[in-house]
């Protein structure tokens, strides 16, 4: 799982597109009936692009960790330690992104774009590799039940819809955590869209949506970045010791607390507990976050497409028994795994790969799409015709 969906591209991105406020234009003054001038675009921020690239490196390295489990108390620990809040990280970001989406021509088509589009090709794609790769007997594609990375597209694209509805709401974070809450502890939500995962993982991001700018400022403060060192190492010490007593699938979200072998009053307990671990690990890992534009800021605008890339190699890594090689199951072997799924996800994020798959991560789409009415033809529609005015039929609408 991750995931890592943006369109801080969701979708998720990117995960997935990213939706910042509106700005209003600014028109220099000139002469009257001169154009005005078009606002100048606006400009990327360095710290949330570098903190998608670290996230996004975090889910290609959890994957690759994932045969050491049962092998491995350390990369057990390892595991569950990143699983603990590289998504949650993800999420609270996409939300931050999407704070500011409605149902606006140009922000609808966004999504269908930047969202929707991508999980359709993708969903088929990995039906097509599971497919000639042996691992189902026939070539089955469906759009509802989403596929090991699709799941993340699905979310976003529920959540962004939702958004609206967050904003009016007196108290959002709550009402977001009471459903995951209900929804871990009823068995019965249903596997369509993986559901119980995009209600469980609603609380963060809702919670990104109500987040403003200086909140991220107050974290990346010295003292919070201090604080944070003892705080990831006992979250660390703590992984180590829970390995053997805690089923790593709560940190995964998509079963209820039934399927999980426990009472439902405990599916109840463990989504706040959750919830305010995941928290508090997302702080500290935001807290190391550089600000400043480096060398691989410009590849937090292409996250989704290592995120979703990637997956085939982690799939087919397992289905072609890579890891059997002597030398791979060696602790050097581990490390040089680590650092391969590293680079092997910041070269899907480079521009050139971007430009590559563009055509299926964030298609234009025109011809899809009917034309927006230009003003002054709106304007002249609502005015009667001749026909019209006298009792005619007049001109049908477009």
């Amino acid at each position: 799982m991750p995931a890592p969906r943006s369109s801080t591209r969701q979708g998720t991105g990117r995960p997935a597109n990213d939706e910042a406020p509106a700005e209003p234009a600014r028109h220099p003054a000139g002469a009257p009936g001169e154009p005005a001038a078009p606002a100048p675009p606006k400009q990327r921020d360095a710290f949330f692009d570098n903190a998608k690239y670290l996230a996004i490196v975090l889910v290609a390295v959890g994957h690759a960790w994932e045969p050491y489990y049962h092998g491995s108390r350390t990369a057990a620990a390892l595991y569950c330690f990143v699983y603990a809040f590289h998504m949650p990280a993800f999420t609270v970001i996409s939300g931050y992104f999407s704070r500011s989406f409605d149902m606006r021509r140009d922000r609808l088509q966004r999504l269908v774009t930047g969202v929707a589009v991508p999980f359709v090709v993708f969903q088929t794609a990995f039906a097509l590799f599971r497919y000639w790769a042996g691992d189902i007997p026939g070539f089955t594609v469906s759009l509802l039940d989403p596929w090991f990375l699709t799941w993340f597209l699905a979310a976003l694209f529920i959540w962004r819809l939702t958004a609206p509805l967050w904003r009016i709401v007196r108290w959002p974070v709550p009402l977001a955590l009471a459903i995951a809450v209900a929804a871990s502890a009823s068995p019965d939500v249903g596997t369509e869209l993986d559901l119980q995962r995009v209600l469980q993982f609603l609380p963060y991001f809702v919670l990104g949506m109500c987040l403003k700018a200086e909140h991220f400022s107050l974290v990346r403060r010295r003292p919070v970045r201090i604080a944070a060192l003892p705080v990831l190492a006992g979250a660390l010490a703590f992984a180590y010791w829970a390995v053997p007593r805690m089923n790593d699938a709560w940190f995964y979200h998509t079963d209820s607390a039934e399927k999980l072998g426990a009472p439902w009053w405990v599916g109840a307990l463990m989504q706040p507990a959750l919830f305010g671990c995941s928290l508090v690990l997302t702080a500290c890992f935001l807290a190391w976050v550089p600000g400043r534009r480096m060398w691989c800021t410009v590849l937090g605008a292409g996250t989704l497409y290592g995120y979703l890339l990637h997956g085939f190699l982690a799939k087919g890594s397992r289905w072609w028994d890579w890891y059997d090689t002597g030398w791979v199951r060696t602790p050097w072997g581990a490390v040089a795994v680590t650092f391969i799924a590293a680079a092997v996800v910041t070269l899907l994020c480079t521009p050139p790969v971007q430009r590559v798959f563009r055509f299926a991560m964030e298609p234009k789409m025109a011809w899809a799409f009917r034309r927006e009415p230009r003003a002054g033809a709106a304007a002249a529609g609502k005015q009667p015709s001749a026909s019209q005015a006298h009792g005619g039929r007049g001109d049908a609408p477009q």
